[in-house]
């Protein structure tokens, strides 16, 4: 988070990406850090024991939210 928020206050768009067990935490630390309007888009959880194939369908269902942070 701290990365995305650093990127945006220097005009560079970004998206934070995680799983979706850290929604609350990523709620909280962008508000802690100033811009609790950051990008952001979460995989379903969990990843740590995902496959090779489960992560790129994780990554397939958030693609098109992320890309669209960065354009909009």
């Amino acid at each position: 988070m701290h990365d995305t928020v650093w990127f945006e206050i220097q005009g560079i768009p970004a998206v934070f990406l995680a799983s979706s067990e850290f929604i609350e935490a990523a709620t909280a630390q962008a508000a802690s850090l100033g811009l609790p309007e950051v990008n952001r888009a979460f995989v379903p959880h969990p990843i740590q024991d995902a496959t090779d194939d489960e992560m790129r369908a994780k990554a397939d269902a958030v693609i098109d939210e992320a890309l669209a942070a960065l354009i909009d």
